[in-house]
């Protein structure tokens, strides 16, 4: 796999270490990946329709869809903003920050978050900017829009808190950096009066109120004899059921935390670069293989695989909903597969250019966005 294109330098990494990681990314990145296995014809065993569509210019960087409600807003890469109305599939509104976005989106249902390659971070309400703010480091993140704030998280490992009207910085928290992130969306979520965040292999605890620290817990712990072995930052989205939130470690594990207590429930070890999903009986993510895996919620035991079906495809993080678990791939296809043994029940090939988001659910709707910019709703028949 290339992995050049998941990570970047952190930005006080000096010359000579620079070079070395540049070196050893090259040699990580040179051999071909294999060819995906050939599809079975497609038996459409649960029925799916489009229900409606809109275009947004083409999505050019690593985006996360916010979903409030039946409202969903996505972005374009250009800087373009858009708020959707799930049910009806009609525009609420649109704008553009007027800059490449690098990390979005972030949304409450009203306020808009994203932040820029320029570093900024913009707010937008309504359709127009709210306000701007300078980031010290980039951001891959989207930001977290909750309780009347935005919360950032940086790839210096800058956590930091701005008031959502005015745009006032209220607290700012760094940790040491790595030499190495990743150019991903990693974890950053509210669960009750916590915020919590992914710090390399951690899930952090944090008080939202003055960014002070409140509990640490490992999923999965650095390894390895260079910056690219011990890579292990959370990454993607993560399945809550209550307290419990439950995330994977890049190439590492996946793990699940009680967040009310701080405390680690079980990690078992995956291999993969995309979070997971999950409902109320198991955790399903997708592997680098293409293989999809379920594990028990209850103690991370394997419940099921599904190894050879979706075979060195490049996937996305899984969607449970209803019955089913809802794929993106690389080339394009969203695939329909049982939750009870990951078995094909149908696949849809929206506009034939990459899935570029976890698929989500606004209301009875399944969205979809490609790399085209195609934004897609389908429902069950």
């Amino acid at each position: 796999m290339n992995l050049k294109r998941y990570m970047t330098l952190a930005p006080m990494l000096r010359i000579g270490a620079a070079a070395a990681m540049i070196a050893a990314l090259a040699a990580c990145s040179g051999s071909a990946r294999p060819k995906p296995a050939d599809l079975p014809p497609n038996v459409a065993l649960m029925g799916i329709k489009q229900a409606w569509t809109i275009k947004i210019p083409a999505v050019s960087f690593p985006l996360s869809t916010a979903v409030s409600g039946d409202r969903i807003a996505v972005a374009g890469g250009d800087g373009t903003v858009v708020v959707i109305d799930a049910r009806a599939g009609t525009e609420l509104w649109r704008a553009s920050v007027g800059t490449p976005l690098a990390a979005g989106v972030g949304s409450d249902g009203q306020q808009v978050a994203v932040v820029t390659t320029n570093s900024e971070l913009v707010v937008l309400e309504a359709g127009k900017v709210l306000w701007k703010q300078r980031l010290t480091a980039q951001a891959y993140t989207p930001p977290l829009v909750a309780g009347r704030r935005v919360f950032v998280q940086a790839a210096d490992r800058t956590t930091s808190a701005w008031d959502g009207q005015s745009g006032r910085r209220l607290w700012s928290q760094q940790r040491t950096a790595e030499n190495l992130v990743l150019k991903k969306p990693g974890v950053l979520l509210a669960v009750g009066d916590t915020l919590i965040a992914g710090v390399g292999g951690r899930l952090v605890g944090i008080n939202p109120a003055n960014g002070s620290s409140r509990w640490e817990s490992p999923i999965a712990a650095p390894r390895g004899t260079n910056d690219v072995e011990r890579l292990v930052d959370l990454t993607g989205t993560v399945s809550r059921q209550g307290d419990v939130v439950c995330a994977r470690a890049y190439f590492a594990s996946v793990g699940c935390v009680d967040t009310a207590r701080g405390a680690l429930l079980w990690t078992k070890p995956a291999v993969g670069a995309d979070g997971v999903g999950g409902d109320d009986r198991n955790i399903y993510g997708t592997e680098d293989s293409g293989a999809v895996v379920a594990w028990r919620r209850s103690d991370g035991e394997r419940a099921w695989q599904q190894a050879d079906l979706l075979k060195h495809r490049i996937l996305s993080a899984p969607l449970a909903a209803g019955r089913s678990l809802i794929i993106g791939d690389a080339a394009g296809i969203v695939h329909i597969l049982s939750r009870d043994d990951g078995a094909p029940l149908n696949r849809v090939t929206p506009d034939g250019s990459a899935i570029m988001a976890t698929p989500v659910l606004a209301g009875n709707t399944v969205v979809v966005v490609t790399r085209n910019g195609g934004v897609f709703g389908y429902r069950p028949e």
